[in-house]
């Protein structure tokens, strides 16, 4: 019996999805401005939360919800590492550090998969499929925004072992909606959802904050060059 889980999650998760999308990072980005500092960060950022998540799904597989949303072609770690090597260099490693924010975004992951591991479902849906959908459109802007060469820094976004976009993702769909779940599974599922696309905004707000901070330090230092030289 079919619990509509994916139409229960896509409805219930509506208004946070917005307000995520109404960060000002987000709206710089989707507007086509972008800071290659923050977004190698954010890169950075997504290496250590994917790496969570992969590692808890896996750990968790023999779980019956885990298992339905086990796709290996949609992990992302392996194409985040050729990304950080292009932007950090080969020393990338020992570079980056999760972020405040990511850090009590790991957190979460590593808590829910030893204790209540079907919320790693809520996960799941909310970076994975999302992703998926927008991958080739924020591709394209990142390429033009920072002008980088084909195939360099957006590794990301290239999901190589999906053929069908449409199909994997109706198919992913099917596995939602064939988990047995009670009732209160469910509600527990969209409001780990409601708290993943949180931690997501608090990230973004983050990056924001960071590139205000290197906008105002270049204004400065422009004055007070301006300054010398006319002293």
């Amino acid at each position: 019996m079919s619990t509509n889980l994916a139409q229960q999650l896509r409805e219930g998760t509506t208004k946070s999805h917005s307000m995520a999308e109404n960060v000002s990072f987000v709206k710089s980005f989707l507007g086509g401005v972008v800071d290659k500092n923050s977004y190698r960060q954010l890169v950075a950022n997504l290496y250590f939360i994917y790496d969570a998540i992969e590692e808890e799904i896996e750990k968790n597989r023999s779980n019956l919800a885990v298992n339905a949303i086990y796709f290996p072609q949609l992990c992302r770690k392996e194409s985040l590492i050729k990304d950080l090597d292009y932007y950090y260099g080969g020393s990338w490693i020992s570079e980056i550090k999760p972020s405040s924010a990511t850090q009590v975004y790991i957190d979460r992951i590593h808590q829910i998969g030893y204790s209540t591991p079907e919320l790693l479902i809520a996960h799941s849906y909310t970076r994975y499929i999302g992703d998926l959908s927008g991958g080739q459109i924020l591709k394209k802007i990142a390429q033009n925004a920072m002008q980088l060469p084909d195939n360099r820094g957006t590794c990301f976004y290239d999901f190589d072992l999906i053929d069908n976009e449409k199909v994997f993702k109706d198919s992913y769909r099917q596995s939602l909606n064939n988990i047995p779940l009670t009732k209160k599974q469910i509600e527990q599922i969209i409001s780990e959802a409601n708290i993943a696309f949180n931690l997501n905004m608090k990230i973004f707000q983050e990056l924001n904050s960071n590139l205000i901070k290197i906008m105002v330090m270049f204004f400065i230092s422009s004055i007070n060059n301006f300054r010398k030289r006319f002293s």
